[in-house]
């Protein structure tokens, strides 16, 4: 009986160190992606500001009074 509890014992701590190795690697994976998102969140911004910066061209009359598109 005594045994069975050692080995069980030992299969438990086992497959605790694999998952807290495996919560390591997800908490690195969670960090590299954040800074992958942090990115391209950086890059819609600088994209937008720039195509905010360009006003949109005038419109101009034509012979008849009316709106042309230049």
């Amino acid at each position: 009986m005594e045994e069975r509890l050692e080995q069980r014992l030992r299969e438990l701590k086992t497959e605790f160190e694999t998952g807290q190795r495996m919560l390591v690697d997800l908490d690195a994976k969670r960090a590299e992606l954040e800074q992958t998102l942090l990115r391209i969140s950086g890059a819609i911004q600088v994209l937008e500001e720039e195509l905010g910066k360009r006003a949109p061209e005038p419109l101009a009359q034509n012979g008849n009074g009316r709106e042309a598109l230049a």
